[in-house]
């Protein structure tokens, strides 16, 4: 019993991701989700109490995963590398249905408890290059690891909304200014 919960829930989150990168958090509804996954509508509540606790679960789930493949992407590299490593992992995730995911958090839908935990788990992904930029000598690692945050995010949602420019322009613009703006 509890194995076939556990395998409807990661039924459940999948659908999830796929309404997410398909249409946004329009898309993510309990109709939805039980067509998707061929359970009925009130099935879907038995699992999830609102819409908010899909997408809350879904980071909680998939943020672990995203930040892991960041912080593998730095590993190998020097501290100015590591920078640009940074940089371009996050943006590569962009097309990631885990990374929809994450970037769908509204705080409207979110209470204050869950918008917390995202934000510490975020803060744990701003943390890995504080490190880097502190081995470079900066004299202030944390406020420009929210500043570098700051670009990433921006690039993210020019990448998001389907900006004129190409997704490879945007993300060596974002490393050409993380590389010249915090390093140099």
């Amino acid at each position: 019993m509890a194995e076939h919960r556990s395998m409807q829930r990661a039924a459940l989150l999948d659908a999830a991701r796929t309404l997410l990168s398909e249409g946004g958090t329009e898309a993510l509804t309990f109709p939805a989700l039980a067509e998707r996954t061929g359970l009925a509508r009130s099935s879907v509540y038995e699992y999830f109490r609102s819409r908010a606790a899909v997408v809350e679960e879904l980071c909680e789930v998939d943020f672990p995963v995203w930040a892991a493949e960041v912080a593998a992407a730095m590993a190998a590299a020097g501290p100015a590398a590591k920078v640009e490593a940074y940089v371009r992992k996050q943006l590569e995730l962009v097309g990631d249905r885990r990374h929809r995911a994450v970037v769908a958090i509204s705080a409207s839908e979110l209470d204050a408890g869950a918008r917390e935990k995202i934000r510490a788990a975020h803060g744990g992904l701003v943390a890995m290059i504080v490190e880097a930029l502190g081995e470079l000598g900066h004299e202030q690692p944390r406020l420009a690891a929210i500043l570098l945050q700051g670009v990433v995010d921006a690039a993210v949602r020019r990448i998001e909304l389907g900006a004129a420019e190409d997704p490879a322009a945007i993300a060596e613009a974002a490393v050409g200014m993380a590389l010249r703006g915090v390093c140099g």
